[in-house]
């Protein structure tokens, strides 16, 4: 059986980057600029301290060596709405410290749902990973990066648009965890 690191980075380099979902995930996950640390955390405080540890680790690093963070949460948030929830205390977390300035959290979840669709909606595969993971973003490359891409709002539709494309087969093979 693959280990939970080599689940998350099969979906990052066959979804995320081979799909180009995120057309900004490509370079510095080639150059090991990301990282993917697993929490074992089974409260919501024990997580939120998971967190705070990888703000400050990449507040503490050089973007040149430590783009972003992807942690994935193994033994609690299973449930789509525990882990918005938890979401919710997340961004608490970011404005207490005074880190909503310069990181974000972007969400992925093996349930993920948009508002307004149902489950099954192909949609909403573009946020479904095969754990729960809070992926730590820094607000200044997220910046640099929207700059230079032509039209950037076009990205969320785009990718619905290719995952409504798929068929059944290709997404199965795709998202196997989800079956």
């Amino acid at each position: 059986m693959e280990s939970v690191e080599q689940q998350v980075r099969q979906w990052v380099e066959r979804i995320v980057i081979g799909l180009n979902l995120c057309p900004f995930a490509a370079t510095p996950y080639k150059n090991g600029q990301v990282r993917i640390t697993i929490s074992e955390a089974a409260t919501g405080e024990t997580l939120l301290d998971d967190l705070r540890r990888e703000l400050q680790l990449l507040k503490d690093s050089p973007v040149e060596t430590l783009e972003t963070t992807m942690i994935v949460v193994t033994r609690m948030l299973a449930e789509f709405d525990d882990y918005n929830q938890f979401l919710e205390d997340a961004d608490i977390l970011l404005q207490d410290e005074d880190w909503a300035v310069d990181y974000q959290i972007a969400s992925f979840h093996p349930h993920y749902m948009f508002g307004g669709t149902r489950a099954n909606d192909p949609g909403n595969l573009t946020n479904r990973s095969p754990w729960p993971i809070l992926h730590i973003l820094r607000e200044a490359s997220i910046d640099q990066a929207l700059e230079e891409y032509p039209d950037p709002d076009s990205i969320p539709r785009r990718n619905v648009r290719l995952m409504k494309s798929l068929s059944r087969q290709e997404r199965r093979a795709h998202f196997p965890w989800l079956e």
